[in-house]
């Protein structure tokens, strides 16, 4: 199982090396928030009780994970073409792990995203942004990140199997995304959101990945909140992919 994972996760790595422009395009959306966001809210910061000096700071660590969901919620559609297109029935009939198939593709997804939002954490750092430089906060951090890139790939990639259309999956994909953003502390500080949304909140995985980040990236480091958001994130990851990897043996069946 993990030959076949490694040899298919090295084959959709060199596809993705192949069209460096798609993957730098789905930076852009990220990038563009970034600096609109950290324009237009940047007073928000001189308000009584706001977390940190700066909006940008704040906000940095809700941009990575906006482009975490960006890169893996729609990591589902190329797995439907595949199946379309049959190349998924040719591996059924080869001598590969079905574990592999999923978790290729899953990590595959996972990893290309950790690279993007390195990418925009060193852009944001040029804009200005007073985050943590230490290799060791950022190490934690992209874990997190990393995490959260193998649950909603594993989500994209099992509602793929499931519906086998491209219009539902497209839909789900855009309620993965914005509306569990707003559910979360990405945009705003807890302090400033209605109170029905804190409890929104506590069952919102992308809200556990933005305070764990921000709590090694934005000032003093809180090792609680991280050790928090890790644990969450590492359930919330395994029961993702186990739901994935099930859906696929349904497939096969």
């Amino acid at each position: 199982m993990l030959a076949d994972t490694w040899y298919l996760f090295g084959k959709y790595m060199r596809i993705t090396i192949r069209m460096p422009w798609w993957s730098l395009f789905t930076l852009l959306q990220p990038l563009i928030w970034l600096v609109i966001f950290g324009q237009l809210f940047k007073n928000m910061s001189q308000l009584p009780g706001f977390p940190t000096g700066s909006y940008v700071d704040f906000f940095v660590p809700g941009v990575l994970i906006m482009t975490v969901l960006f890169g893996s919620s729609w990591s589902g559609v190329s797995l439907l073409r595949e199946i379309t297109a049959g190349a998924v029935d040719k591996m059924l009939v080869a001598p590969v792990s079905r574990v592999a198939i999923v978790l290729s593709r899953v990590l595959h997804s996972a990893v290309q995203v950790l690279v993007q939002t390195l990418i925009i954490l060193a852009v944001a750092l040029g804009l200005g942004a007073a985050t943590s430089v230490n290799p060791l906060y950022i190490a934690m951090a992209m874990l997190i990140i990393f995490l959260l890139g193998v649950g909603f790939a594993a989500l994209s990639n099992g509602f793929a199997i499931l519906l086998q259309r491209e219009e539902p999956l497209v839909m789900i994909g855009n309620l993965m995304t914005l509306p569990l953003m707003f559910f979360s502390t990405a945009l705003m500080p807890k302090n400033f959101m209605p109170e029905w949304i804190h409890y929104v909140a506590l069952v919102n995985p992308i809200n556990y990945a933005v305070e764990a980040v921000r709590a090694v990236l934005v000032g003093t480091p809180d090792f609680a909140l991280y050790s928090k958001g890790l644990l969450v994130l590492a359930i919330f990851a395994a029961a993702t992919l186990a739901w994935a990897v099930n859906a696929f043996n349904s497939l096969r069946d």
